[in-house]
């Protein structure tokens, strides 16, 4: 509404200022001339526009394009009017013309007829600074700043401080503001519904142009151009319209939409004004205004991001080359060249230049500046940032500032300007976290540091409240601090810093605090600090110490009762308790007293929106709670004393009213619409009783047809709608006891509803209660602007209202109260952003002279109501004196952890200690009961036993119930059962661990560390411990012979595919030629032909035979020349033995030394050499394994060996058993293996096994215990990793140990049996038995103890064998060990130069394939040349066999010769015309089909004289006609051939043309590429040389040094050499292999100069010898032939091929003409007799006819006597006979005349020459010119239907009939 207010008092253009009385609307017109006329400074052309057609974004836009984004009917009048006034565009405005400010700027709106002034309000002072905004600081001088606050523009003077406003002419906020290059104006972009931009003068800031339909909504930014003509603005959603404006003149020059996400910047390039850059949300864009041919326009290419990430450009500038250097989100900066990232740019490390987004860059005296959010200005190289280029495939490159400015901590800069004070440049910098600073960028020694001139508030402003004794006022917000303001004074008197955000603020009432100093903030934290503000001047001051500050705060007291952000605060009326609310749904009370004590807390259904205590005006103290949710609470202000607190501070029996809201919102408006129709209704019933009654008057009758006909049905009712989410509540107050009004937002904006609590609803479920409002006042434009804040004042005489738009609206009130009547008159004015500029606090002063409102834009007003401002000199500030001892207390304990609890907590953590301590207890007690009872229970035991055991008590008696024990096994089971569960998450977890342990330490092993021990000495061997190898080395590739073989099968398929395609068409041909040979055999002549074609195939194969055998004998003679060697041939083998030698044979060049260049075929890559290490890995694993497999084997055979010796030991002692003690040796020891030989047995465990390890850890924990007397921490870090029991260790023990039992048994047996056989006397027999058995068993012990001795030795010989074989396998380890460390250092180096290798590689080969395509194209283009010439060649040859023909023709003697030579020589030129319409009709086609024939220029040839003319379209007297037309066709020929001629030779001088450009381009190429190799030849080098710098480890023995210096061993071995003995034998012994090779190549010599002798002299002897047989051949022909001849000529010559085949084929054509003729003769008899017919029919009919006649003459006669003329036609000859016989004579002769024709004809057929066509058509020709006469008019009459004309065009069609 404001805004409409503004736009009608404010004039469209300077001409209704000037002419106002002539024509009010012609300014307008001549504003808006601009979109018809474009009149620039710009230059006309801009070559680049056509050039980036493909890859620019072309915009169109130019001044006629703006209609599509300007209104239909503002255009079509624009138009209109300029049309009928075409004078009026062409006027300019005046240079001296400025606009009335007055008439201009928006004012407050005031309900008509209200009575309410309008200056209600007027705009004291702006406390704020809106630094969120991207650019919001313009200074103009050094004395003045500018900046936006809300609707007004804010003129700030340095030195006096003091405020001047300029208010937006819509009402509708601002967008931007920028100066022109001379300071001299400045533009200002509003927003709102066609928002103006307005230039204003400076100093003057008078109005000097406004600009209008620049957009939509907003503008958003704007620049002038470096010289100051044009502007350009970028307007918001939804239309992002970018303006270039003539602004002097108010025009647009040119438009277009920028993009479709916000745009943040546009800038004219300071060094070319035809581009701009525009830049925003993920994008930036390049802008050209070019001159096409429809006019400017403006071209825009979008930026392309390409591999970097999309980001939001906020800051960039143009460099002067055109390229643009534009900040990231993320710090770095991006170089664009061509609308493409050329650069990204970091610090070294890539480090980004900036930690955070880059606000802005400058270029400021050749210098880069970028300005960034984490407070840091830093200057850059212009020349390096200009010149940089990337490096590497990351696309960064690395840079380093020249200088640097860090303004300070906490500081985040967005934008900063420059200006001069006095000579001296100084910047001034937007702060986004409220500060102004004022910085020297000079980097000298001089250079100030920043200063920090103003600081405001960081963003939203959360409360405001006022002293309720003087003129302060206090604010927070989320910045983290509280600032205390004089708004008499317009000064900031003191500020404070938490650490968290402020939420909430309230002024302590009188009544608390009758000094009016203390103030209660809440924090987003859910702390509530009380500060006090006071006057430190009033407290006593220490000697040498002055108090300066005007005011002081102080920390009272801080506490936490919430756990969120806290929301509202309100004191009750009568001070005793303070409420706050939070978010967390809880509302806390406290006493107030001089220390805030807590009473309790409730908890709500939502969080809390606002808090208000009912006014003194009611008898109860009740608290009203807003929730966000739409609940409202009333609830008594609780005492302290009712309240038990000792385990929580909730208050549960404090009686609530609830009052949910349930929407009406949908219900009013039905209403509202029943009643709109309901009065439709009425007026319709009331319009048709009028108009019955005006008709009665009239004396008509009314008829029912005749009434007015009914409307049709009305629409169904919109149904009721309630929202699914609750509205949320924004404020509300007390209107009387029980009701409060309320204001909404969300769908039910727009009332203010009248509450009321019930008393008699049940109250424990209030979210099922849906409560409505027992009335609702509509507020006028409020439906999307809701009420977000209201307050009174203190007289409660005026309520003001915080608008969600920033406006404020105040409403004066009657004593009765709200109603609507009073609601309907206000007073508003838009005060706030209009967009997020919403008023969070209101409020009026103590004694409602000033109102003060803040909002979200950051923004505080002061505002006079109804004073003047002489008046407010008078009054004055009073800071509150400091109260007693303040200066003596401690410093208030701040609550600074964000995390830290709240009061309920701490309560809570104190109840659960104190719950905990008494368990504790009652533990303890019990235990000590247990305890005592135990002792007793021991002693009772004790007792007993010392009684004697007949007394004594058994165990069994001691159990009173055995059931007692039997639920406590039970129970001890089921904890068993518990305990396993509880730890089976543990078990399964510690298993796990161990299976994992497995994997990666164990199962990753191939080989294990087994030693093998010598059984009788000390020698042992051991394994080596391996790793499985990776499944990589054993990855299986495709081998090449399968893809040989694929090839290989292939290609047999496509032969086979090929074989069986020729087949198929041999069959076909054969096919073919059997249907021919069938057809032709049925004919006579055909086989005469036919015959005659065998025999010219005959020929022909004879003659080829004859060919073939002299080509064959020329071949072999070119093959024996080519074979002959030339005079300084060598041969290939020796050149390739020269070549092996010279690289490989004795060259030992030292790759250290300078001139070593590495072959191709070493060079070395990564690749290469990680194929080199995996082979080499790969060897030493295969090594090893072997080795091991060899280890294990040994064990194994140890394991056999022990066993068989067991098995030997068990036998000996058998045998011993039948020897006396004295005959038994010793036995051998059974050998056993060690545990390091079977390593595997540590992992086998069990129970047993780990029992005793328990026992074992826990013996060790009691022993360490009692040496530290502390328990042991480290007792379970040991594994489970032990050796194994007993009964696992050794099978082998247990069998060895099992054994010796069996057979002790069996012996004592046996020694039973002996001792009884003993006793019986043997006899001899026996006796001799036994002598034998023991001889027998004395050999056998003998036996079995070598045996094994021998098993012992040969196994200790085997290992001691393989031992000495794994000392030489280690040190070939050990020499692969070292030679994998040099090659994995090698491959270290080369991986560090990968990259580059593979950059230059890659370049030799794009360069080697472009060289390939050149070649290619080069041999195209040759062999395309050599078909050009091949064709002209031809052509020549063609031109020659013409002339020839020509002479031919013309014979010996032709005197006419001369003429037709003249004729064939003639020129003539074709001239086409070119096409005009393709796409016409048919008929329009047809007629440009006639009009493009080709016309026909003739131009003489100056043969002869210039005097001689000749006509060479008429054939001469007595020249043959069939020669001249013959000359005539050659001339055609002629004329062709040079044509063509002329187009080869054209294409062959291209062709040559590209030949050339090729072979440079090559030539280029082949220059590129050997440097491009000796590049890669250098790298090479150089990398060989890094290799060289590389340690090697050789191990070398002292006989093999033979690098002595005076007989001795030098210490220094710099200068040695290291090389292989067996290359040093071999050059020794190729010393004498060289000597002997030399010696023999001598004599090969002598005896191949010998040859060459000889050979010579063979020579000459053959070239004699063939003279003398050509001289004799040469005689012999002459002789005989008279002339030399070429027998091979001969012989290829012997048959004419082409004459024989014209015979055969004249042969075929006079067969086919003598059948044609017979055909011809027998139609002509036809024909003859059928005229004979009709003829004697006509002769019979004119013998009648005659007859008829002189009967009619007879009787004619007799009627002579009347009429004497009458009979004159009947004398003389009949004329009809006449006519008859004449045109019977000429049909004769026409047929006379075809016969004769007709034998020509055939006679032409039967000739032998080549020009049957020519001849044809010169007979046609002459017969057309003697025989075909136009008939005579007489002849015309006859009809002639019966007589068939048989013209020579029907001859010759008959004639070429089948």
């Amino acid at each position: 509404m404001e805004a409409a207010q503004g736009k009608e008092d404010m004039p469209s253009s300077p001409k209704e200022q000037e002419g106002a009385d002539e024509n009010p609307s012609e300014g307008a017109q001549a504003d808006h001339g601009g979109v018809q006329e474009r009149k620039t400074s710009l230059p006309e052309e801009s070559p680049a526009a056509e050039e980036q057609e493909e890859e620019v974004e072309q915009v169109e836009s130019d001044a006629e394009s703006v209609e599509g984004h300007l209104e239909e009917q503002d255009n079509s009048e624009i138009l209109s009017e300029t049309k009928k006034k075409p004078e009026k565009v062409e006027e300019k405005i005046s240079e001296t013309f400025f606009y009335n400010y007055e008439d201009i700027y928006s004012r407050p709106f005031v309900t008509e007829n209200s009575g309410i002034p309008i200056n209600l309000l007027t705009l004291k002072h702006s406390f704020g600074y809106d630094s969120t905004r991207s650019v919001n600081l313009l200074p103009m001088n050094s004395k003045t700043l500018m900046y936006i606050a809300g609707n007004q523009v804010v003129l700030l003077d340095l030195k006096t401080k003091s405020q001047s406003y300029l208010r937006s002419s819509s009402g509708g906020g601002i967008g931007f503001l920028t100066a022109h290059p001379t300071k001299q104006y400045f533009a200002v972009g509003e927003k709102g519904k066609k928002p103006n931009l307005i230039i204003y003068d400076y100093p003057s800031l008078r109005p000097y142009r406004i600009l209008r339909g620049g957009t939509e909504e907003a503008y958003v930014f704007g620049d002038f151009n470096g010289a100051g003509t044009l502007l350009a603005s970028i307007g918001s959603s939804p239309d992002y319209m970018l303006t270039i404006w003539d602004w002097k003149q108010e025009k647009i020059v040119l438009r277009s939409k920028a993009f479709s996400q916000d745009v943040y910047r546009v800038t004219f390039c300071a060094d070319n004004e035809e581009q701009l850059t525009t830049s925003g949300a993920g994008h930036i864009r390049f802008w050209k205004m070019a001159l096409t041919f429809t006019g400017l326009k403006l071209q825009g290419a979008l930026g392309r991001f390409g591999k970097t990430a999309v980001t939001d450009i906020i800051g960039y500038v143009e460099l002067p080359d055109g390229k643009v250097v534009s900040g990231t989100e993320w710090g770095n900066l991006l170089l664009w060249e061509g609308g493409l990232i050329k650069v990204e740019l970091c610090r070294t490390g890539h480090r980004p230049c900036h930690s955070g987004p880059v606000s802005q860059l400058v270029l400021d005296e050749g210098e880069l500046v970028t300005v960034g959010k984490d407070g840091f200005i830093r200057m850059w190289n212009f020349e390096a940032i200009d010149a940089a280029d990337s490096v590497d495939d990351t696309g960064l490159l690395e840079v380093e500032p020249m200088n640097e400015l860090h303004v300070g901590r906490n500081v985040s800069l967005s934008f900063m300007s420059k200006i001069h004070d006095c000579g001296q440049p100084v910047w001034y910098a937007q702060d986004t976290n409220g500060a102004i600073w004022k910085l020297d960028l000079t980097f000298s020694n001089m250079t100030h540091d920043p200063e920090c001139l103003y600081t405001f508030h960081s963003g939203r402003i959360e409360a405001v409240s006022v002293s309720p004794i003087t003129y302060l006022m206090a604010t927070t917000a989320l910045d983290r601090s509280v600032r205390i303001y004089d708004f008499i004074s317009n000064s900031e008197l003191s500020e404070i810093k938490f650490k968290q955000g402020g939420t909430a603020l309230t002024w302590a009432p009188r009544v608390v605090n009758p000094n009016g100093g203390l103030i209660a903030v809440g924090f987003e934290d859910g702390v509530v600090r009380i500060i006090e503000v006071y006057d430190p001047k009033g407290l006593p001051v220490l000697a040498g110490q002055t108090n300066t500050e005007n005011a002081k705060i102080n920390l009272k007291q801080a506490f936490k009762p919430h756990a969120t952000a806290v929301t509202a605060l309100a004191y009750e009326r009568n001070g005793d308790v303070l409420a706050t609310g939070s978010k967390d749904k809880t509302v806390f009370f406290f006493a107030v007293e001089d220390e805030y004590k807590p009473i309790g807390f409730i908890c709500v259904p939502g969080p809390v929106q606002a808090l208000q205590w009912s006014p003194p005006s009611h008898v109860k103290s009740t608290l009203l709670i807003l929730c966000e949710n739409g609940f409202a609470l009333q609830v008594p202000a609780p005492l302290p004393e009712e309240h038990d607190t000792m385990s929580t501070y909730q208050i549960k029996n404090l009686p609530m009213q609830y009052f949910h809201f349930y929407s009406i919102k949908s219900r009013i408006k039905l209403e509202e619409e029943i009643a709109l129709r309901e009065k439709k209704k009425q007026e319709k019933e009331k319009a048709k009783l009028e108009w019955i009654k005006h008709q009665q008057e009239m004396g008509k009758e009314i008829k029912e047809e005749e009434e007015p006909e009914e409307e049709p049905e009305e629409e169904p009712l919109p149904p009721l709608y309630i929202p699914e989410e609750p509205s949320p509540i924004l404020c509300g107050f007390y209107s009387s006891p029980g009701k409060f009004w309320l204001s909404l937002g969300g769908y039910d904006s727009g009332f203010l509803y009248h509450c009321e609590f019930s008393s008699n609803d049940d109250q424990d479920n209030p979210e099922n209660r849906q409560d409505e409002p027992f009335e609702a006042i509509p507020i006028e434009g409020t439906d999307n602007n809701p009420i977000h804040r209201i307050s009174f004042s203190t007289s409660r005489l005026l309520m003001f209202c915080g608008m969600q738009n920033g406006a404020l609206r105040v409403y004066p009130l009657q004593e009765e109260g709200l109603s609507v009547n009073t609601l309907k008159e206000h007073w508003s004015l838009n005060v706030h952003d209009n967009d997020y500029g919403q008023i969070q606090g209101i409020c009026s002063s103590y004694d409602d002279r000033f109102l003060i409102t803040c909002g979200g834009d950051g923004n505080i007003f002061t505002f006079n109501v109804l004073s003047p401002e002489d008046v407010h000199k008078e009054l004055k500030a009073k800071i509150p004196s400091p109260r007693s001892g303040l200066e003596k207390d401690k410093a208030a304990e701040d609550i600074e952890d964000p995390n830290a609890y709240n009061i309920e907590e701490v309560k809570q953590k104190k109840e659960y200690e104190r719950v905990m301590k008494e368990a504790e207890g009652k533990k303890k007690k019990k235990r000590e009961e247990l305890i005592a009872l135990r002792h007793e229970f021991l002693y009772l035991l004790q007792k007993n036993q010392e009684l004697p055991k007949h007394m004594q008590l058994h165990r069994e008696q001691y159990e009173m119930d055995r059931r007692i024990f039997e639920e406590l096994d039970r129970q001890t089971a089921q904890r068993i059962q518990l305990v396993q569960k509880e730890l089976a998450w543990e078990r399964e977890k510690q298993l796990i661990g161990l299976q994992k342990l497995r994997n990666q330490f164990r199962d990753s092993l191939e080989f294990e560390t087994v030693v093998v021990h010598a059984i009788q000495s000390d020698h042992q061997i051991s394994t080596y411990r391996l790793l499985a190898m990776s499944e990589k080395y054993y990855q299986e590739r495709p081998s090449w012979k399968k893809t040989v073989l694929k090839g290989a099968w292939k290609e047999a398929e496509e032969k086979k595919i090929i074989r069986e395609t020729r087949r198929s068409h041999g069959r076909i041909f054969e096919g073919e030629a059997e249907k021919l040979k069938t057809s032709e055999v049925q004919k006579p002549t055909a086989q005469y032909i036919e015959s005659k074609r065998e025999q010219i195939r005959r020929i022909v194969e004879k003659s080829d035979k004859v060919k073939a055998k002299i080509m064959k004998r020329k071949a072999e003679w070119d093959e024996l020349y080519k074979s002959k060697p030339s005079d300084d041939y060598e041969n290939p083998k020796d050149v390739e033995d020269i070549i092996e030698t010279q690289e490989n044979m004795g060259c030992y060049e030292l790759k250290t030394a300078s001139n070593y260049r590495v072959p191709e075929q070493k060079y070395m890559n990564t690749e290469k050499k990680m194929m080199q290490l995996t082979s080499l890995e790969v060897l030493i694993h295969k090594k090893k394994v072997n080795m091991n497999k060899e280890i294990m084997s040994l064990r194994d055979l140890k394991v056999s060996i022990i066993d068989e010796i067991k098995c030997l030991v068990q036998e000996l002692k058998s045998i011993q058993a039948a020897l006396d003690l004295s005959e038994c040796l010793p036995l051998p020891l059974i050998p056993q293996l060690h545990p390091d030989e079977v390593p595997e047995k540590k992992f086998e465990y069990d129970s047993d096994i780990l029992l005793k390890f328990k026992e074992e850890q826990e013996a060790k924990a009691k022993l360490q215990e009692q040496l530290e007397g502390s328990p042991s921490s480290h007792a379970l870090r040991r594994g489970f990793l032990r050796a194994p029991s007993i009964k696992e260790t050794d099978p082998v023990a247990q069998v060895a140990g099992a054994h010796p039992t069996k057979t002790a048994s069996s012996m004592v047996t046996e020694q039973r049996k002996v001792f009884e056989i003993e006793k019986a006397e043997p006899t001899e027999m026996e006796l001799e038995i036994l002598k034998r058995e023991k001889i027998k068993n004395l050999y056998l012990q003998e036996t079995l103890i070598k045996k094994i001795n021998t098993l012992v030795i040969n196994f200790d010989a085997e290992l001691r064998f393989l031992r000495h074989k794994k000392l030489k396998l280690d040190v070939q380890m050990k020499s692969a060990d070292l030679r994998y460390i040099t090659w994995y250092e090698e491959l270290l180096i080369l991986k560090n130069l990968e990259k580059h290798e593979n950059l230059l590689q890659e370049r030799v080969n794009t360069l080697i394939n472009e060289q390939e395509a050149m070649q290619s194209k080069l041999n195209s283009c040759l062999a395309q040349m050599e078909d050009r010439k091949c064709e002209i060649v031809k052509l020549e040859e063609c031109e020659n066999a013409l002339c020839a023909n020509f002479q031919a023709s013309l014979g010996e003697g032709n005197e006419f010769a001369h003429f037709l030579t003249k004729v064939l020589k003639k020129k003539i030129k074709c001239m086409e015309k070119k096409e005009v319409k393709r796409e016409a009709d048919e008929e329009d086609e047809h007629e440009e089909e006639n009009d493009e024939e080709s016309s026909l220029g003739i131009d003489e040839e100056n043969s002869g004289s210039d005097d001689e003319v000749f006509d060479d379209t008429v054939c001469p007297k007595n020249c043959n006609e069939a020669l001249f037309q013959n000359t005539i066709q050659l001339r055609q020929k002629r004329l062709d051939i040079e044509k063509a001629l002329t187009e080869e030779k054209k294409l062959a001088a291209n062709l040559r043309k590209k030949y050339n450009t090729l072979a440079k381009k090559a030539k280029v190429v082949e220059i590129s590429l050997n440097t491009a190799e000796r590049e890669l030849e250098t790298f090479q080098w150089e990398k060989q040389q890094k290799f060289n710098e590389l340690y090697v480890v050789v191990p070398l023995k002292l006989h093999q040094v033979k690098y002595l210096v005076n007989g001795e061993m030098p210490s220094d071995f710099s200068q040695a050499l290291v090389f292989t003995n067996q290359a040093l034998e071999y050059l020794q012994k190729r010393i004498v292999d060289l000597r002997n090779e030399k010696i023999m190549q001598r004599e090969i010599y002598k005896k191949a100069q010998e040859q060459h002798k000889r050979l010579v002299q063979d020579k000459k002897e053959m070239e004699i010898e063939i003279r003398r047989l050509e001289e004799k051949c040469n005689h012999l022909m002459m002789k005989k032939f008279g002339r030399l001849v070429d027998f091979e000529a001969v012989q290829a010559r012997s048959v004419n091929i082409c004459v024989e085949e014209l015979k055969v084929q004249i042969m075929e054509k006079e067969y086919e003409h003598s059948q044609e003729l017979k055909e011809w003769e027998e139609r002509i008899l036809d024909l003859r007799q059928k005229l004979m017919k009709v003829t004697k029919e006509n002769t019979s009919k004119l013998q009648q006819l005659n007859q008829f006649c002189l009967e009619k003459q007879q009787l004619e006669t007799k009627l002579a006597s009347l009429k004497n003329d009458l009979g004159a036609d009947f004398q003389g000859p009949r004329t009809t006979d006449i006519k008859e016989k004449a045109r019977l004579e000429s049909r004769l002769k026409h047929m006379a005349h075809d016969t004769a024709l007709l034998r020509e004809e055939i006679n032409l057929l039967s000739r032998k020459d080549g020009c049957l066509r020519e001849e044809l058509a010169l007979l046609r020709r002459k017969d057309e010119c003697l025989f075909l006469q136009p008939p005579s008019p007489q002849d015309s009459e006859t009809p002639t239907e019966s007589f068939p004309v048989l013209t020579p065009k029907a001859v010759t069609n008959s004639l070429s009939l089948p």
